[in-house]
């Protein structure tokens, strides 16, 4: 681990012209909220957290905070959560792009300026995990991305539903005059029922499959539900991850590479995912001055075949990814431990 001096609490010490000082008057406002002195002097994770009435993709997050501190309590650190602006696709005005930047400098600067030696990132809907990767590479301190996990779908007669491919498209029936005002009443009730992300390969998921590919998630954890208990166990092995990441540095700008941005441009293109991820994608890695041409994008494509049948592209939701990528090969318990002991 690094030096104690620069550690924890006495990472990053505001300036009154002594540092001991400094640090005394820090553990003594810590203090005022209940923690031991033996809980001070250990090494701090930062979880940047964003839950928001006005995000319903979120609305799981204070669950999912309590296993990420387990994990990090369990490795011996001391986590400390923060808030940063979240991004509810739907809610914002004129459009949750406009915000996207603002939620990356937000990010970005409470990690520059507040003592923590490693940070979870909590995010989920469209716009906040780009926000958050493009923050957390600017401020180059080992970080790592925890997604919220797509939604369960719903049913509609004999029809599955999931926000928001099925969205468009019973809408369209409705203007044409194929489903009436009650019918689509019924379906606006059951179009999102759960926590988490929309349930297709959209911006939000493709974004979190990103994330994994990139290497700035843990392996396998892109695509477990919201209300998963995998999901859970999924943060607890965030919060331990961020604690090794600690004892053995490991900066964004060591992960985010050339060759991890291409591994990516690759997974995108296997999924049939968001056009929007080139936007975002483009935003991370310029953030550590890697360029992306589309000229790049044009030549992956034509060696890339698309893999997977997934909403918008194809006809399954995101659970059907899940159970096809974790249960056929493994318990979905077993196969989180060997991937987050790695």
């Amino acid at each position: 681990m690094s030096d104690d001096r620069e550690q924890g609490l006495a990472r990053g010490l505001t300036n009154y012209g002594d540092r001991d000082f400094s640090l005394y008057l820090r553990r003594s406002f810590a203090s005022s909220m209940g923690y031991s002195r033996e809980a001070l002097s250990k090494p701090i994770v930062g979880v940047a957290y964003t839950p928001s009435g006005f995000n319903n993709c979120h609305r799981h997050f204070p669950e999912l905070l309590d296993a990420v501190k387990r994990g990090v309590l369990a490795a011996g650190a001391l986590p400390l959560e923060f808030p940063t602006i979240s991004l509810g696709e739907v809610f914002l005005n004129p459009t949750s792009l406009k915000f996207r930047n603002l939620m990356s400098m937000d990010s970005e600067e409470m990690i520059r300026a507040q003592p923590m030696d490693a940070v979870v990132l909590m995010g989920g809907c469209d716009k906040t995990v780009p926000a958050q990767l493009m923050g957390a590479a600017s401020a180059d301190l080992p970080a790592i991305q925890l997604v919220a996990g797509p939604m369960m779908t719903s049913r509609h007669g004999d029809e599955r539903l999931g926000a928001c491919t099925d969205c468009r498209r019973f809408w369209g029936k409705y203007r044409a005059g194929d489903i009436d005002s009650h019918e689509i009443g019924a379906i606006e009730g059951r179009l999102a029922t759960t926590a988490g992300t929309c349930a297709v390969m959209g911006t939000a998921s493709t974004m979190a499959c990103i994330a994994e590919a990139l290497g700035m998630s843990l392996p396998g954890t892109a695509a477990i539900p919201a209300v998963h208990a995998d999901r859970l166990r999924a943060a607890e092995a965030t919060g331990e991850a961020a604690v090794r990441l600690i004892a053995n540095p490991i900066q964004p700008s060591q992960v985010i590479t050339r060759n991890s941005v291409e591994n990516a441009l690759r997974v995108l293109l296997a999924l049939g995912g968001s056009t929007n991820a080139i936007i975002h994608l483009t935003a991370i890695a310029g953030r550590l001055g890697i360029d992306i041409p589309l000229t790049w994008l044009n030549e992956l494509s034509d060696t890339t075949p698309v893999l997977v049948n997934l909403k918008p592209v194809g006809q399954h939701y995101m659970e059907d990814f899940f159970a096809s990528t974790i249960w056929k090969t493994s318990s979905p318990p077993a196969a989180l431990a060997r991937c987050c002991a790695n």
